[in-house]
């Protein structure tokens, strides 16, 4: 049997950038081979410390601190005679996954308040104004060095953005959370991984991903830089959890989690009395093996002994609770956890989840700016909950209707649900398999809004619809709800097809209004820069291809998006000549700005395009009073 392969530990962004800076010019030019070399060479681990075989005399030694991560230079060492000046541990150091150092949480063990005796009940927590300060010096330096690197990756695109350009990133990013700016380093992180992914060729890369990342880093550095002093381009740094509280809470369902950077696990979401999330986690190294197994993996949680399977049906009564900022609920020295029973999807809280229109919670999830702090997206991405109708499928889309609370199909959009998760190992995919075997089959689903498609939501669980009707016939110890991610539905828990009758015929959903838009032609020119560099962009604008797109933009009624895609493609070649006719460098400051005005416009276009989607058509009969409800919670009114 082959023994798994050894992962690289995660690295802090300065120890590689430190690495990398050793080098000298000649041995600088021979990193982005050596760097691909390490996925083949001979790797070890032993009492903690990973080896990375460079030859018979040759081998680089890791040592990760407890947290897994190797946070200091020292910790990396190479046995050859240049060490630390050498290519075999720049390589190495540039070729570990990069540590998650900003968006993870202070570990609970670090709490020292003590837990009162009685502890008091959870207050909601209050909306915080934030205080508009002046920039530092230091913040406007580390921001400007920031949009430097960001804007040389991006005159790089992916193929020019080797090692090199990643080290003095990671520099700028290393730099940026010294003078506290949270959001910036972040984001900067966020784009390194993305590069990584997409010169890999790595199988969950996402190229949307990456535009996103590097529009926030170039968006929040410039103006930081410029000195803008919104406390929101600050962002928040890391906070310890709150601890001393009492809790109780209910299971609403689990989630397996599976990242980008090799972690898996299962997250269990949780509701109190009053409608506020709480969630346990327990993700760690290991994939998507690991969260196919982590759905059954006890609750480290105070005393409580259950698991997360059932810690989803069941309920918690907790005092001196730990909570982060995100509602995490941590297992610091002093929590004490009771189980509790549970609450079905038909009783109080969890009801509740069920009562809103999904054209209002739509409205309302996405509201917001397209390009956010990640910390500001929890509210986005909570699950919403409605019961639908199945009309159908299309490939890998389950088709919905939306139900009103009296069981009548709403005249609303056709709702398109998709796996939450694609992963082979997980139950997702074959599960909406199953409900698409039934139309006319109606279901209970709570889910997330897709903010980058139509009228999408990706189901998370499902449960019986109350009342008439064909509906889900669920085992009892499910206790009224199926997760998707690890419960497998089958036959008998279906209706016979013949009960099954379909309200109305199977319909194709009607155009994307995104990708059926003429926007499809800004995107193209925008993920152009990134995927080709400025210099596959210029050659684009050369060949006549931006005057083509701004013309069809035009015509399509998109006069502003025309006019940035013209101002991006004469930026990309534009070629400054001295008073001899010699090429000059301009720099890219020019581009980046023409870059970032068009990707953000698209960004905020396509963002509200989705948000109509979810939007009942005012020409179809009955749908007056949804849109009124709308239009009164946007107004801040109550329907």
């Amino acid at each position: 049997m082959t023994p798994p392969a050894v992962r690289l530990p995660q690295v802090e962004p300065h120890v590689a950038a430190t690495a990398v800076e050793n080098l000298t010019p000649r041995l600088r030019k021979k990193l982005e081979e050596a760097v691909g070399r390490c996925a083949a060479l001979p790797t070890t681990e032993e009492e903690g410390r990973v080896s990375v075989g460079w030859g018979e005399d040759t081998v680089v030694t890791l040592s990760p601190g407890k947290t897994g991560v190797v946070a200091d230079p020292s910790a990396a060492v190479c046995s050859c005679l240049l060490a630390p000046r050498c290519l075999h541990l720049a390589a190495v150091l540039s070729a570990c996954p990069v540590a998650e150092t900003t968006s993870a949480d202070i570990p609970v063990e670090e709490v020292t308040e003590p837990a009162p005796q009685d502890p008091p009940a959870v207050e909601a927590p209050q909306a915080e104004t934030p205080q508009v300060r002046k920039l530092t010096s230091g913040q406007v330096a580390a921001a400007a060095e920031l949009w430097a690197a960001g804007t040389a990756m991006l005159a790089a695109g992916v193929p020019g953005a080797g090692a090199l350009l990643q080290a003095e990133l990671l520099r700028a990013a290393h730099t940026a959370r010294l003078a506290g700016l949270p959001r910036a380093e972040a984001a900067a992180l966020r784009v390194v991984r993305g590069m990584r992914a997409a010169r890999g060729r790595h199988e969950g890369h996402r190229l949307a991903d990456l535009v996103s990342a590097l529009g926030d880093l170039l968006l929040t550095s410039g103006r930081l830089a410029a000195a803008d002093p919104d406390p929101a381009l600050v962002g928040s740094a890391r906070r310890a959890y709150r601890q001393g509280e009492g809790l109780r809470v209910y299971g609403v369902c689990r989630e397996p989690v599976i990242s980008a950077t090799g972690y898996g696990g299962v997250v269990t979401h949780l509701l109190t009395e009053d409608g506020r999330w709480f969630s346990v986690a327990d993700v760690r190294p290991g994939g998507s093996s690991r969260a196919k197994g982590a759905g059954t993996a006890a609750v480290a949680l105070g005393s409580a002994a259950l698991n997360h399977a059932q810690l989803a049906r069941g309920g918690l009564l907790i005092s001196g609770a730990t909570v982060s900022p995100e509602g995490r609920l941590g297992s610091g020295k002093g929590v004490r956890a009771t189980s509790v029973p549970g609450l079905s999807w038909t009783r109080g809280p969890l009801a509740e989840l069920f009562s809103r229109p999904l054209a209002q919670a739509a409205d309302l999830r996405l509201a917001e700016e397209a390009w956010r702090e990640p910390r500001e997206t929890e509210e986005t991405n909570r699950p919403v909950g409605c019961d639908l109708v199945v009309v159908g499928s299309r490939g890998e889309l389950l088709l919905a209707r939306e139900l009103s609370p009296e069981g009548r199909v709403l005249d609303g959009p056709l709702i398109r649900l998709m796996a939450a998760n694609a992963d082979p190992g997980l139950a997702h995919v074959a599960n909406l398999r199953q409900l698409a075997s039934r139309p006319g089959l109606r279901i209970r689903v709570l889910g997330r809004l897709d903010p980058d498609r139509a009228a999408t939501l990706r189901p998370l669980a499902v449960g019986p619809v109350p009342g008439e009707g064909p509906t889900l016939r669920l085992p009892p110890e499910w206790q009224g709800h199926a997760d998707l991610g690890y419960d497998r539905l089958s036959g008998s828990h279906l209706p016979s097809r013949e009960s099954c009758a379909p309200d109305e015929p199977v319909e194709a959903p009607g155009p994307d209004p995104v990708t059926g838009s003429p926007l499809w032609r800004v995107r193209r020119l925008v993920e152009l820069a990134v995927t080709g560099g400025r210099r596959a962009l210029a050659e684009s604008a050369r060949g006549g291809d931006c005057l083509t797109q701004r013309a069809a933009l035009r015509r399509a009624g998109f006069g502003t998006a025309a006019e940035l895609v013209g101002a991006l493609g004469a930026e990309a070649d534009r070629r400054a000549r001295d008073v001899f006719g010699r090429l000059t460098d301009t720099g890219g400051d020019r581009y980046a700005w023409a870059w970032l005005a068009a990707s953000a416009h698209l960004a905020a276009t396509e963002r509200a395009l989705v948000r109509a989607s979810w939007q009942p058509d005012p020409r179809s009969p009955g749908s007056g009073e949804q849109v009124g409800q709308a239009q009164a919670v946007q107004l801040g009114g109550v329907p």
